[in-house]
Parts: C-alpha cells; structure tokens; sequence
C-alpha cells in the first residue's frame, strides 16, 4: 500500500482533508494518516470541526500554536521532518494555501517525497497576501497538482508547470459541504439565536488586510452600525478579529450596538446552517466565496480581488471594497431581490475527492510506484 501523509492546520484545511481522508481509506489502495500542525488550536478552531466532519483523532499533532509567519512556519518544519523520518511516507498531501501547506510542502520535497497539492493553481494576483505567497511556492514544488476550477489551470499553464502535473478535479470543499448538508439542517442554531430564514446578513471577517489596520477597522464597525438599522448581523468573531477590536478600543462600541449577534467561533454544522439561511452573507473568507456560490446565497467579498474568479463568472459572489454606504446599498438592493441567482461550477457536485484518489491511482500505477 501507499502511505499518504495528510496536513491539516487551520480550520480551512479541514473541510479539504476530510473527503480525501474518506477516499483514500475506501479505495483500499493507500494508509492515509493524518497530521494536525496546530496552526489553529483552541476547540471552537479545530476539534470540534473533525468531530462534525467524521474525521478520525489525528494520527500526529504538532501544537505549533500561533506566532508571526516566520515563527509558525519554522515550528511547522522543524516539527514535521521529524514525522518524515519516522514515517517514511510515499506520499504528502497538502491543501490550501496557510502557513502550514508551505512549511510541510518545503520539508517533503526537501525530503525527495512526492507533495501532493489539494488546490493548487488559485491566484489573487496580489503578492501583498501571505496567503498567494503560499499558493505560489507550494505550487512550484508539487508533483501532483488537483485544481478547483478552470483558472487554476490557466494559472499554471501561465506559470510553465508541466501539464502532465496538473488535473482539474472540482472542489474537494464543496464535497465536505454536501457530506453533512443534512445534518446541518437538524442544528437547531436559528433557534438559539433566535433567528428566522432569509431575514438576516451572516458576516465575518479576519483577513490581515482588514482586521490589522484601525482606519479599516472603523470602517468596518460603521458599517456594521449602519447595516444593522436595514437587516439584523450575525457576527461569528473569529479570535484575531476578537482581538484587534480589543486592542483597538473598538470592541466596546461594537457590543453597544442593536440588531447584531456577536457570537464565539462556531462549528462547522452550525455555521453552513446560518449560511444556507441567510439573506446575504459578507466576507473575506475564500472558502465562504465557494459555500455562498455552491449554496446560491448572496456574498459580498470585502477584498479587491479574488483568487477564486468562479465564483464572481458563475456564482452569486461580488467583490466590494470596505466602504460602509456602498456596502449598505447592496444589501438594501439583495434585500429587494436584486441578485444573481448564479450557477455551481464545473466538477462541484461532491465527488472531487474521488478523482483526485482515482488520478492517484491510475498516475502511480502508470509509474509501476502502485501494485495492482
């Protein structure tokens, strides 16, 4: 059997992993073992996501906690070539783009063991992004390279990746969203929060570019206060948002304010409950673009671009720049029934994880690295 090594280490990688895991496992053709850096580490960050997707305990956890980008992804590469070396895995796999799918991406090819990367291709075309830095390198030094929409591949065409690399595959994310789908239809999270359907906006937001800077910071706080005089706000506060309010001064005056829910992280079942219910959800979250377009609820991206053009082509999500009144205006407009009804794209149907197990499959056993 192949040995696969899976990384997982924010929230994000989690949904991705997931479904991989699960056909990794049926095919019956691969070990797949499951390694948590710790990136994201509090309850509400991570375990509580790998219960409600049907994740088995991780096989080995890091705990490398939280720090600066280069604090993080040395912690993450001095704890995973340790795993390497005892391991001796045929394969790593990789998903997304965070600090973590670099550091262990760098560590494996370091290692001459094959990476694998879930995802690979994404690009904002913003090198101000930590997260584009990720995609780029990652990207530059994995073997097997599965791909979410067509972008993707014109990406790397772009970037000279040999084509025999690259496989368009679908959304692996989407795959997690439509495993549990019923399930999250039973979380009774509208009534604790005392909600009722399509009536009310879903926001989050905790990218560095918003959350990091005070000016931003009060932009977004007036447009929650003005938004939330036309629609009700259910705010799931992500910890560092949490914590640059504080450090702001600002977090006072946003728990003075009516019409809004501010509440702690959430589960995974409970946040894509509030998002199908919603009548518009506001973002800066990448995997929130790709729910929103899969689910077909409205989605206002508080970014200047997008490394998921898909979903803005084919799906119901908008670019907005973080200005209170414009912002304002089209949820008065969406509220009116002024929206894109979108369609879900190419190979987004919940069985992405199938073909890149089945590309495996038929790509090792080409190479005679699988026995029959």
């Amino acid at each position: 059997m192949v040995k696969v090594v899976s990384v997982v280490g924010a929230r994000p990688n989690f949904m991705k992993v997931a479904p991989v895991h699960r056909a990794l496992c049926a095919s019956g053709r691969f070990e797949s073992l499951i390694v948590h850096t710790g990136q994201h580490y509090d309850e509400k960050m991570s375990d509580v996501f790998f219960r409600q997707l049907e994740m088995p305990e991780p096989d080995i956890y890091l705990g490398v906690g939280s720090g600066s980008h280069a604090e993080q992804t040395a912690r993450v590469m001095t704890g995973f070539e340790p795993v390497l070396a005892e391991q001796r895995p045929d394969l790593v796999l990789v998903v997304g783009d965070v600090n973590s799918t670099l550091a262990c991406s760098i560590v494996a090819a370091k290692s001459w063991i094959p990476v694998v990367h879930v995802e690979a291709g994404l690009r904002s075309h913003d090198p101000r992004m930590p997260e584009e830095i990720n995609r780029i390198l990652t990207d530059r030094i994995s073997n097997y390279l599965f791909v979410t929409e067509q972008s993707g591949v014109e990406n790397l065409a772009k970037e000279g990746t040999p084509p025999d690399r690259v496989f368009l595959v679908g959304n692996v994310m989407i795959d997690s969203l439509v495993h549990v789908r019923e399930k999250a239809a039973q979380s009774q999270v509208l009534d604790q929060l005392g909600l009722s359907e399509k009536v009310y906006a879903l926001m989050t937001v905790h990218r560095p570019s918003n959350v990091d800077h005070i000016d931003t910071m009060q932009e977004i706080l007036r447009m929650v206060s003005i938004l939330s005089r036309t629609v009700h706000i259910v705010f799931p506060m992500h910890p560092r948002t949490r914590k640059q309010l504080e450090s702001f001064g600002l977090m006072e005056a946003l728990t003075r304010l009516d019409n809004i829910t501010v509440t702690e992280p959430l589960g995974y079942l409970e946040f894509l409950r509030l998002m199908e219910s919603a009548m518009v959800v506001v973002t800066d979250s990448g995997g929130v673009q790709e729910e929103t377009t899969f689910l077909r609820v409205p989605c206002l991206t508080l970014r200047e671009n997008t490394e998921r053009p898909v979903t803005i082509t084919d799906g119901t999500n908008e670019l907005m720049p973080v200005d209170a009144d414009r912002v304002e205006g089209r949820v008065r407009e969406i509220a009116g029934d002024s929206h894109p009804q979108g369609t879900i794209p190419p190979l987004w149907d919940g069985r992405a994880a199938e073909r890149v197990v089945d590309t495996l499959v038929e790509e090792l056993s080409r190479k005679k690295e699988l026995q029959p």
